[in-house]
């Protein structure tokens, strides 16, 4: 070994050698070769040391050059020192006494460098005692013997079994040994053996020792498992067992904590089953009691927690410190004490023994163990080992690479999976366990659920057998299983993790919503209470929420928003249901509400969506108010937050639409206003009764002007949340069951729900039903394609007869298809052939028309009965049903209206300086687009109305078949057409009005017009009193739309002319067909129809009255309703207006307290009533009043009805109606005591009078009427002086309110009459005829009137010689009313205005009378007979119906012995006649007039077909019926009977004197005879009549 140091150093020590020296030693220490620096540095000191041994150096040299080097290592001391124990042993050995004292000298010198304790360990004692560092040698070695035995030698009564401590040696050196070489375990095992032989070690302890160096050296599984499996066999098999719960028990005391190498062995052990499970298991502390405890102890607390936090607690902040400090302290002296069994299952987690770790958690209370994050993340990190190849494979999405997981190393674990039924078996398996806690780890939470999409993707893809679908189906259901027990609960204790959500969305949105909703229904309801920490959550979230909720308004939407949106991505479930649950308390968090739900995920809106449904279906809720008229203010609220979020986010509808369809199956429509809010809110279209004239207007064209001028708010943005709401309908076919399903719960709400609710609630649930079929249709029929409509509505037939869809639902949804098939049918035509004439268009129109429509005549032959078609034609009603006002009218001003809106805007947009100009070029380009649009429209609808109307023209022929008579046809138009769709919707209305002014115009054969019109406005009591709210709405537009169409005709003699003058709908009087006089129909002149308007303002009028007094809450609401609808045309006349006017304000005084809907609607109506009245005209302006002047006279009695030109038929007809009337009195004693079946027939065999000769407003009409008039004045007059309260209309028709209203009225009438008696001017001639006319009247009157009129006074005779129209208006109504309403609804046809024309009247009378009785006209003589007695018969009902009897028994009966027996000779007398006289026409003319009684007999037909239909057209009004006139009968006779005598023999006086004074009381007589005769065999036949009309009705 070469010397480090060189001798010229020692000799130049001072110059150089020791900077040398110091230089050597500062460069070994700084080498990296850790070993050869050590070494040098070593022998360096050392040649330094010897040099001063051998006294080359001195020692103070040498420790000042050690002083310096001594820093270079930290180890330099313990080097030095062992430098020193070398010399030591060597310097002792050697001779030479200076070599030891210079090696002393230098370490004496050197004892500032090194500790003595390191000295003392290294030198020999002699020598530390020379150095003086211990006192005696001696001493020094005896006590380091005694410690060394003590430490090393001394033995604890180990050696019982004479074993020596070098076996145990022995065998620790053989287990430590390196083992990376060829060295088995069979091999150490035999070494093993053989040292226990030798030595005779214990075997268990051996074993012991074998286990502590396994637990030292665990990376040697392979070598030390086969080991101790190969030593088992030597030893008993529970021994390995025992050791184990030895070595368990030593770590039990509190403050032990078992070493995870002890848990690994065992778990090693354990999976090689080299001991068993519930061997080791009892040794391992705490017991499963203490386990169960503590569980139910996190549950309580959990639970208390729940119960602090929901407590509303108003103490200071100090307390809540206090509590936390207490919290805080609590935990602190909770230490948890080892818990062996959670350690050993955590160690078998780790090397993947699946099998014994799963036995262990079944021990357990569920999720105890995986509720320890060590044990959830390592059974997460072992599912991650286990999924990582199908991972792989199909989970990993695109673009991303992830970091791959190396399996474990141990063959033992669970395989990995490759397929999906391999993760069914084992993975969701240990995910079941998981539960909650796989929140430890959102990776893994991410892979499974890509795996899930990844199986979804293969479940939903076809084409597999049926054993791979049933596996799947498995799979599935696992899947979902997972979902509710683990991802959902996961996703709950996880902190805001949207990302988690939107990956968990993927595959939630590829399971049907059933699945979905069922998920969330059991997250929301049962997850929460299955597991303490779930429970803590669910109380914090709920806390958070209504923090969030108090402070939401609609300033701090956006802040507010993204706390709920943090809130939601974990637990949505149950903030959703708090919010929903503020919602349905305060309607006005609904806007910031909506706002703030921006921030949520797709599956928190899903969520949002299941919760909706969820509020909405909540079984304790009440849907109706307290009050039961009302739909409760929690379920509008949810309604219309429905509407506004899934209109602004993109929530899925089916679940919603489904829930309402389910609903509407079960009978119910309270959630219809969900369905309404929802089509409103996403597609824009509104359904609301209150739109204006102007908005209903634009409806009917193009949807760019609905959308611009039709609806109340400007509906934008609508196009994606409506095909949203399509696709939700198409694709789970929801379109049309909703549909049908709404059509048929509009007559379930009144039959099924509205059995015990008040009707107001059912009629609005009605209105709802409707409202939102006819929104859900519209919403349909926009935006559906042609081909989804037509592949889903099915034909009308099958609509009506097999889906039971009533008739006006139904063709409402098949309108739109028609519609669809007729343009592109024609669309078809006009590409095959290029014509571009007007006329080919047209032509190619009405082809495709008929294509189309061709198919739905016949469907619509099924849906009524086969007679219905006798009267108007199935074509007639289809296209009645198929066409809208888009088709009939071009609103020309609406459009105009709005482009001219849009010009506007585009001049302001102009003008306005402060808008940027690229931003002034787009508005202006929209505009100019819009009007564009807006103009195209318009063109393209002017042709189509165009073409319509050609086609309506072609058509108008075959509309209405001449099979029965005009009045029949009407009431089948009506009843089929007009009424059912006129209250349809108000669009509806305005067509319904608009088809009957287009039917007049087109000339349509066998319309009658003035029928109809006259049907229409003569009674609508009933059809107002069986309307909802909306239906009393929209009959109310009808009604405004048709008085438009008269009073524009009423307001100009030239507009009338031009527009009926010649048209067949004024037609008044209908000719048999083979007649041939003249055949120029006769039309009703102006004036006339002017009368005849009075009249139906005059019944409206009665009818608005009748209601109003009724005090029922329908009829009064439904009224004012109507009223204010038709107020722009009516009330016109001024008397009208005044009597409606106290109506109504007797109603505000009524109505005030009691209900206050009704108030509010009246004072609406009052006011606007006032409004009006300056627009009011008088009577007298309103139609010409006094009689005609004296050159008229042989006009009208030409031109009129009965004139000149007249068929004798007819002549006779009327002529006789006049003699029935005039002759009443007669039969009105006779029949006194039958006068109740009397008064019932009327009501049915009045037509039969006027249908016979069509609409009659013949003179003997209105003669018959003043009659009618006259009498009941008189009876009036009588009233008045008796104050018999009964007789007052009021009492009558009401019972109540009737005594002050009637004088009032009377004296208006009084006034008026006289004011009109002054103003008009008389020629002799009329006055004189006036006087007859008195006379004959006086003579009628003595017969019905009881008591003694005093005629002579003056206001009498003023009264009778100058009839004014006000007073016969009061009398008519008295009259009326004293018949307890009388004539409610009009006799069909018989437009009798209330006109008397006196003069004329007289005159035609007695000429009708003398050819009466000469019998002037032989070739209709066959027909007289039968004419003569159905009109006496009808005529005489007719009259009865306007005058109630009040004789008493007494005088009745002996007015009926003596007429009876004056009546019966008569009328024999009179019938040998009539028969011979007929004879003896019959053999006259029986050559000359064949065809004649062919056509006579043609008539009769008619006319009897004629009095069979006319059943239908008339209604009765609630007085007519008998109980009534019996109760009234009952009045009358109790008051008159204090007069009885007095009254009897003034009545037997007046016969007397009237019996001779006229020829007309002879004829009297004698019809008096014929129509006893008539009436004892018609009573059967018009109590049928009476019967079908109510039953029709």
């Amino acid at each position: 070994m070469a010397a480090l140091l060189p001798a010229e150093w020692i000799k130049n020590w001072e110059k150089g050698g020791k900077s040398e020296f110091v230089q050597l030693c500062r460069a070994l220490s700084e080498n990296k070769n850790h070993d050869v620096g050590f070494r040098d540095i070593q022998q360096a000191l050392y040649e330094l040391a010897y040099h001063v041994v051998r006294g080359n150096l001195k020692h103070d040299q040498a420790s000042n050059v050690l002083g310096d080097v001594i820093e270079f290592r930290e180890d330099m001391p313990s080097i030095l020192a062992d430098v020193f124990c070398i010399l030591d042993i060597e310097t002792s050995c050697l001779e030479e006494k200076n070599k030891r004292d210079h090696f002393t000298q230098l370490v004496l010198a050197c004892l500032y460098l090194v500790s003595d304790t390191v000295l003392k360990e290294r030198l020999d004692p002699e020598t530390l005692e020379s150095l003086g560092l211990i006192k005696q040698s001696q001493q020094f070695n005896q006590k380091s013997v005694k410690i060394k035995t003590k430490l090393f030698y001394k033995q604890q009564k180990f050696n019982l079994l004479r074993e020596e401590n070098e076996g145990y040696a022995k065998l620790i050196a053989e287990l430590g040994q390196d083992l990376s070489g060829n060295i088995t375990s069979d091999l150490i095992l035999e070494n093993i053996k053989s040292l226990i032989g030798c030595f005779n070690l214990d075997p268990n302890r051996v074993l012991d020792i074998i286990l502590e160096v396994y637990e030292c050296r665990p990376e040697y599984d392979d070598f030390f498992v086969p080991l101790i499996e190969s030593y088992m066999y030597m030893c008993e098999p529970q021994t390995l067992c025992h050791i184990l719960g030895f070595k368990f028990k030593f770590y039990q005391d509190p403050s032990g904590e078992t070493p995870s190498s002890l848990y690994r062995v065992a778990a090693v052990l354990l999976q090689h089953n080299l001991i068993d499970l519930e061997d080791l298991y009892v040794h391992l502390l705490p017991g499963d009691n203490a386990i169960t405890e503590e569980h139910k102890r996190e549950i309580v607390e959990a639970k208390q927690i729940v119960r602090k936090l929901t407590m509303v607690v108003l103490s200071s902040e100090k307390t809540e410190e206090k509590e936390k400090e207490k919290e805080k302290e609590e935990e602190k002296t909770e230490k948890p004490p080892d818990n062996q069994k959670l350690g050993l299952l955590e160690a078998l987690l780790k090397i993947g023994d699946w099998h014994h770790a799963q036995s262990i958690m079944d021990q357990m209370p569920p999720f105890y163990s995986t509720s320890h994050k060590p044990i959830a993340i390592a059974l997460c990190r072992l599912v991650h080992v286990t999924i990582e190849p199908l991972y792989r494979r199909v989970g990993v999405p695109k673009g991303a690479k992830g970091s791959p997981i190396s399996s474990l190393p141990n063959k033992r674990a669970p395989k990995q999976a490759e397929s999906f039924e391999e993760l069914r078996k084992e993975v969701f398996n240990m995910l079941c366990y998981l539960g909650p806690h796989l929140s430890h780890d959102p990776i893994l939470f991410a892979k499974v659920v890509r795996l899930g999409k990844a199986f979804m993707k293969e479940f939903q893809s076809d084409g597999s057998k049926q054993e791979d679908k049933e596996k799947m189906e498995t799979l599935f259901s696992c899947l979902l299983s997972i979902t509710d027990q683990v991802l959902l609960p996961s996703l709950s204790l996880m902190d805001c993790n949207a990302c988690m959500s939107e990956e968990l969305w993927g595959m939630f949105k590829t399971f049907p919503y059933q699945y979905r909703y069922r998920l969330y229904g059991q997250w929301k309801n049962e997850t929460y209470n299955s597991h303490p920490l779930l429970v803590k959550v669910k109380a914090q979230t709920i806390d958070r929420a209504k923090y969030i909720m108090k402070r939401l308004t609609k300033e701090n939407v956006k802040p507010s928003g993204r706390q709920i949106g943090k809130l939601s991505h974990s637990n949505p479930t149950i903030l959703f249901d708090y919010i929903l649950s503020q919602i349905q308390k305060y309607d006005n968090l609904i806007t910031p509400v909506v706002d703030s739900l921006k921030y949520l995920t797709s599956l928190n809106y899903d969520v949002l969506a299941y919760c909706i449904i969820e509020a909405l279906a909540n079984p304790e809720k009440e849907r109706m108010k307290h009050d039961d008229t009302t739909i409760s203010s929690w379920l509008q609220s949810l309604a219309s937050f429905c509407g506004a979020v899934f209109r602004k986010y993109p929530i899925e509808l089916a679940g919603l639409l489904q829930y309402v369809a389910n609903q509407l199956k079960a009978g119910k429509s309270f959630d219809l206003l969900i369905l309404k809010e929802v089509v409103q809110k996403m597609a824009g279209i509104e359904i609301t009764e209150e739109m204006t004239m102007e908005q209903l207007e634009a409806m009917t064209g193009g949807e760019q002007l609905k959308a611009e001028g039709g609806y109340f708010g400007q509906i934008r943005n609508t196009k994606k949340s409506s095909q949203r709401l399509k696709d939700a309908l198409l694709d789970h076919d929801l379109a049309l069951p909703l549909c049908l399903l709404m059509a048929q719960q509009r007559n379930g709400v009144v039959f099924q729900e509205g059995g015990e609710k008040h009707l107001k609630l059912v009629g609005k649930l009605y209105d709802q039903c409707h409202d939102t079929l006819v929104q859900f249709g519209g919403f349909l029929a926009s935006n559906l394609s042609t081909e989804d409509y037509i592949k889903r509505v099915p034909s009308i037939d099958v609509l009506c007869n097999e889906f039971h869809t009533p008739h006006d639902a139904a063709f409402f949804l098949s309108r739109p298809m028609y519609a669809h098939h007729i343009s592109s049918k024609y669309d078809e035509l006009k590409k095959a052939e290029k014509g571009n004439k007007q006329q080919h268009k047209v032509h190619k129109y009405i082809t495709s028309c008929e294509l189309v429509m061709a198919p739905v005549h016949e469907a619509v032959i099924s849906l009524h009965l086969p007679k219905v078609w006798d009267d108007i034609s199935p074509q007639f009603y289809a296209t009645f049903w198929s066409l809208t006002m888009y088709d009939l009218a071009v609103p020309h001003s609406s459009y105009d209206r709005e482009v001219n809106k849009l010009k506007v805007q585009m001049k302001a947009i102009d003008d306005n300086q402060e808008m940027p100009p690229n931003k002034k070029k787009k508005e202006k380009e929209r505009c100019t687009a819009l009007q564009d649009k807006l103009l195209e429209e318009e063109k393209k609808q002017l042709e189509h109305v165009q073409r319509v109307l050609q086609r309506l023209k072609l058509e108008k022929d075959n509309w209405l078949l001449a099979k029965s008579t005009k009045n029949e046809t009407i009431t089948k138009f009506l009843q089929l057409c007009i009424f059912p769709r006129c209250i349809f919707s108000a669009i509806d209305a305005v067509y319904c009005a608009h088809f009957v002014e287009l039917v007049h115009q087109q000339k349509t054969p066998n319309f009658s017009t003035l029928l109809c019109y006259d049907r229409v406005f003569s009674d609508i009591i009933y059809t107002v009193a069986s309307c909802t709210e909306n239906e009393a709405s929209r009959y109310g537009r009808f009604l405004c739309c048709m008085l438009e169409t008269v009073t524009r005709w009423h307001s100009d003699r030239v507009i009338y002319e031009k527009e009926c003058g010649n048209y067949p709908g004024f037609l008044t009087i209908l000719r048999a067909t083979g007649f041939d006089g003249g055949n120029k129909a006769d039309q009703l002149d102006y004036e006339n129809f002017r009368h005849v308007v009075h009249k139906w303002h005059y019944k409206l009028t009665k009818a608005s009255v009748h209601c109003l007094e009724t005090g029922e809450y329908t009829h009064i609401r439904n009224i004012l309703i109507v009223l204010t609808k038709i107020l722009p045309w009516y009330p016109k006349v001024l008397n009208l207006g005044q009597a409606l006017e106290r109506r109504v304000h007797k109603i505000c005084q009524e109505e005030k307290e009691k209900r206050p809907d009704l108030y509010a609607l009246a004072m609406g109506y009052s006011g606007q009533l006032k409004s009006r009245k300056p627009f009011m005209i008088p009577e007298n302006e309103f139609h010409h009043k006094d009689p005609p002047a004296r050159n008229a006279v042989p006009a009208t009695v030409q031109n009129g009805p009965g004139g000149a030109g007249m068929p004798t038929s007819l002549t006779i007809n009327t002529v006789r109606l006049e003699e029935g009337t005039t002759e009443e009195t007669d039969k009105l004693k006779e029949k006194s005591q039958g006068v109740v079946k009397v008064i019932n027939k009327t009501v049915n065999a009045t037509p039969k009078v006027t249908t016979s000769n069509g609409n009659s407003t013949s003179n003997s009409k209105i003669i018959k009427e003043k009659d009618d008039k006259e009498k009941s004045g008189k009876e009036k007059d009588k009233e008045k002086k008796d104050k018999t309260p009964a007789a007052t209309p009021e009492m009558k028709a009401l019972g109540k309110d009737g005594k002050d209203k009637p004088k009032e009225e009377r004296a208006n009438k009084d006034e008026k009459a006289r004011e009109i008696k002054e103003k008009t001017p008389k020629s002799d001639k009329e006055k004189e005829k006036v006087k007859k006319e008195e006379k004959a009247s006086k003579e009628e009157k003595s017969k019905t009137v009881v008591t003694i009129i005093e005629s002579k006074s003056t206001a009498e005779k003023e009264r009778e010689k100058e009839p004014s129209r006000e007073r016969d208006l009061a009398k008519e109504m008295k009259s009326k009313e004293n018949a307890k309403g009388g004539e409610k609804v009009p006799v069909a046809g018989s437009l009798k205005s209330p006109v008397p024309r006196s003069e004329t009247s007289e005159s035609e009378r007695e000429q009708k009378r003398r050819k009466v009785d000469t019998h002037s006209s032989p070739s209709h003589s066959s027909t007289v007979k039968d004419n003569l007695n159905e009109l006496k018969d009808s005529s005489a009902k007719h009259y009865i119906n306007h005058t109630t009897p009040t004789l008493s028994k007494s005088k009745e009966r002996e007015v009926e012995k003596k007429d009876l027996d004056k009546s019966r000779e008569r009328s024999r007398e009179r019938e040998k006649k009539d028969e011979k006289d007929r004879k003896d026409r019959k053999r006259d003319h029986s050559n000359s007039d064949r065809e004649v009684p062919q056509d006579s007999t043609k008539r009769r037909k008619e006319e009897n077909g004629t009095t069979g239909s006319s059943k239908h057209s008339k209604s009765e009004s609630p007085s007519d019926s008998p109980r009534l006139n019996e109760k009234e009968k009952e009045k009358n006779k109790s008051k008159s009977s204090g007069k009885e005598k007095g009254d009897s023999i003034k009545a037997e006086k007046m016969e007397k004197s009237s019996s001779g004074s006229k020829k007309e009381s002879r004829h009297d007589k004698e019809k008096a005879e014929k129509k006893e005769k008539r009436d004892s065999t018609g009573g059967k036949e018009e109590k049928k009549h009476h019967k079908s009309s109510d039953k029709h009705r």
